[in-house]
């Protein structure tokens, strides 16, 4: 120990003596103060302005988005390494005084661990640099989120010494300085890039994604440790240790190339071996460092994969003759990002397993390819594609032989998982039409749910002109039903449908019944068994519309809800006057977390026909009312009841017809009741057209509608919160910094201008010291 001690103080002396390792401080710690400044700064300005800022902590030194410290720090630490470690072995080779060194009682281990421990402590360095903008994050933002940064330092200093094992070996194969700082970033970018090479062999996938060094860092400054990434790092290091010793060892002992080389090897397959397994699901092991575990499934999840017993089969299936925006996602070169969104979920069930089967078949993307290859058959467009983008056509299988596995004709052949159990159990899951494409934990967690409980059952009620679940025109219920790459269709948040009459009694496995736009009176039988439901304490979603009082009524009085006649108009310059942006109540943000966000920003639910609701009987029905949806009473609002035509025509307000200006009509209200030992769910609309297929799907210049929050949050409250999954986390409470502008500033100056300057003189003193002797 003492000569490792020896050598480590002597490699340190030299190299603060020189000027190399003061430039390299100097330049990372102003970089370093001015993306920091940069990321805070933005926090200072939101709040002087009065904007809510929050997520502080990570927002400033994790957030690749926000320009977060650690992120930039990884990017450009490449840099730094190669210039300080080029000269720590290579100098002592081009002086000859290595000689010396082979000459004294001194081990090659001796000299390479001494000389790594002053790389190790320059990195300690470095971090501490880093750690005066953790010290000033405690200091000035309220509740500093301090664990997640404590871990994303250790993920740089990790990455400060592999990086220095790296350029200490590559310093040992020349004497030539340049030679070795060329050669260190020449691995960097090996190490860097070989991630991305031959991912079509699944085996030779997993070692290269092994040996990548990109992105190492990432899960650390994330605020997650995993023995995954610690062993990475770790073997790292001690294999480019390694190549060094046997690289002076050589030297030294005139070894010959035979042996040389097999020792090298030797330490590559054992690197590799220790490697492969700790990238095992089996063996990982994690620590969320986070406040909230943002890294870790939400405990509804962990919960429902904790019933997933025995073996899970993810199954793949891609077709090369889907839309070209979803053919990526099916090529074998995207398997290894495409297994990690499902890593939170191996974590928690090891053995889940991934499989993928690709194909081509005629489905959604028909219509472009017969326009692009006109003359070739499924075959001849499969093989022209797979050559263009440099796939083996040979993996690719008939649509016939895919059949025999799996019937994805309902799924039109678009990209879809299926998840099956050893008992034969099977759930689809889907991407979507959205500009996030692949499900979140609410949808995958909605498909596990599939496999290990019964999930609420829908009824739409047919039979009386009411709004169908299955046809696809404006005015119909099939996007929120069962639109398959909608993501915010009931079928991919956990509910099954079913369209159901009133001839019969209504199924006990119906837990919600849906009655749209009734259009005439039900019959008397009917009206019994939908009595007969509602009396079992049933939950309902009840949405009328103008011209339907008459046969809706008798339906929402008896919960002492009246439709109101005619209809809610309000004059504007832009849409028709009886189209309503009605707002969201107060008691309805406490009533329903996804409401609660469209009452924080301002959102508003587009109904193009509404009625108003009258609530007067609401004191003698029984029920507890929550109203969710009022019009807006900066808006002159009144019930219209003789205009008609509400496209060529500006409806006026007729008080002789009792047409007089409303504030706050509810337009939606939730009801609730005991009925047994259960609670009866209410909610009851005065538009039908708000959750239709056409008015779910537009977007209006100027108008924040969020009308599928009212599809969830209802369903959501009417299934006892089972489904959609609630993956809530707690708040962030570092919400708050202590800074003005005036004190940013002042950090500007302290960071960018003092700390550097004060490092400069120091270095300059230690020069003329160093001169002086």
């Amino acid at each position: 120990m003492k000569a490792i001690k020896r050598i480590a103080l002597t490699e340190l002396q030299t190299m603060f003596y020189s000027p190399i390792a003061w430039f390299i401080l100097i330049i990372f710690t102003f970089q370093a103060s001015m993306t920091f400044v940069n990321a805070f700064e933005g926090y200072v300005v939101s709040q002087e302005l009065g904007r809510y800022v929050y997520n502080v902590t990570m927002g400033t030194f994790t957030s690749p988005w926000r320009g977060g410290l650690f992120p930039e720090i990884q990017g450009y630490l490449y840099l730094y390494i190669p210039l300080l470690t080029m000269g720590i072995m290579s100098r002592e080779l081009s002086s000859g005084s290595i000689k010396l060194l082979y000459s004294s009682p001194v081990t090659n281990f001796q000299i390479v661990i001494g000389k790594f421990i002053s790389i190790m402590i320059y990195a300690l360095v470095m971090i501490a640099v880093l750690g005066l903008f953790v010290i000033y994050g405690v200091c000035f933002v309220h509740e500093f989120d301090l664990p997640p940064v404590l871990a994303g330092l250790l993920g740089l200093y990790l990455l400060i010494c592999a990086y220095g094992a790296i350029g200490l070996f590559m310093s040992s194969l020349t004497s030539y300085q340049v030679v070795a700082a060329m050669g260190t970033f020449a691995v960097f970018a090996v190490l860097n890039y070989v991630g991305g090479m031959w991912q079509d062999i699944a085996f030779v996938r997993d070692i290269t994604y092994w040996l990548s060094i990109r992105g190492r860092s990432g899960e650390f400054i994330n605020g997650l440790l995993c023995s995954e990434d610690v062993i990475y790092f770790l073997v790292v290091v001690v294999l480019f240790l390694t190549f060094t010793v046997i690289r002076l060892t050589v030297i030294r002992k005139k070894k010959s190339w035979f042996v040389s080389t097999s020792w090298y090897f030797s330490a590559i397959l054992i690197a590799v071996s220790i490697g492969y397994l700790s990238s095992r699901p089996t063996f990982m092991c994690y620590y969320d460092a986070t406040r909230t575990k943002v890294n870790t499934l939400t405990p509804n999840s962990q919960e429902i994969v904790s019933k997933m017993k025995g073996n899970l089969t993810i199954t793949t299936y891609a077709n090369v003759l889907d839309e070209d925006r979803f053919l990526w996602y099916g090529f074998p070169k995207s398997e290894l990002s495409d297994i990690k969104r499902f890593k939170q979920y191996t974590r928690f069930k090891p053995d889940i397993k991934m499989k993928y089967v690709r194909y081509y078949a005629k489905g959604n993307n028909e219509k472009e390819l017969n326009k692009r290859y006109p003359t070739l058959n499924d075959r001849e467009r499969m093989v022209k594609i797979t050559q263009n983008y440099g796939v083996d056509s040979s993996i690719y299988l008939d649509v016939n032989e895919v059949s025999k596995l799996e019937d994805l004709s309902g799924e039109n052949y678009r990209f879809v998982r299926v998840l099956e159990r050893e008992n034969g159990q099977k759930a689809f899951l889907r991407i979507y039409d959205d500009m996030y494409v692949f499900p979140f934990e609410t949808e995958i967690t909605a498909a596990f749910k599939r496999l290990v409980m019964d999930l609420p059952q829908v009824g739409f009620v047919e039979g009386h002109g009411e709004r169908d679940c299955i046809k696809q025109g404006d005015r119909d219920y099939n996007r929120f039903a069962q639109d398959k790459p909608f993501r915010y269709s009931l079928i991919n948040q956990g509910f099954d449908f079913r369209q159901v009459t009133l001839d019969e009694e209504i199924p006990e496995d119906i837990n919600i019944l849906v009655i749209a736009d009734v259009r005439e009176v039900l019959p008397e039988a009917h009206r019994k068994n939908l009595d007969a439901y509602i009396a079992r304490g049933g939950n309902l979603l009840i949405a009328g519309e103008p011209k339907r009082q008459k046969y809706m009524n008798p339906l929402v009085e008896q919960f002492g809800v009246r439709f109101m006649s005619g209809r809610l108009v309000s004059p504007s310059e832009n849409f028709q006057s009886d189209f309503i942006m009605s707002k969201v109540t107060k008691e309805a943000a406490e009533f329903s977390y996804e409401l609660k966000d469209m009452y924080r920003y301002g959102n508003v639910a587009t109904m193009p026909s509404t009625v108003g609701l009258d609530l007067s009987g609401i004191p003698n029905s029984g029920f507890k009312v929550t109203v969710l949806l009022v019009t807006d009473s900066l808006k002159t609002v009144w019930n219209e009841v003789e205009s008609t035509d509400f496209v060529d025509e500006i409806p006026v307000m007729n008080p002789d017809k009792g047409e007089v200006e409303l504030n706050q009509v509810p337009t939606m209200v939730a009801l609730s009741r005991a009925v047994g030992n259960r609670e009866q769910k209410i909610i009851i609309l005065g538009d039908a057209d708000c959750l239709s297929n056409g008015e779910i799907s537009i977007s209006r210049n100027g108008v924040g509608a969020s009308n599928y929050s009212l599809i969830t949050s209802s369903f959501f409250w009417m299934s006892d919160g089972e489904v959609p999954i609630d993956i809530r986390r707690p708040k962030l409470p570092d919400n708050k910094v202590y800074v003005t502008k005036g004190g940013m500033t002042v950090t500007k100056i302290l960071f960018m201008g003092v700390i550097p300057l004060v490092l400069i003189l120091f270095a300059i003193l230690i020069w003329i010291r160093r001169r002086g002797r």
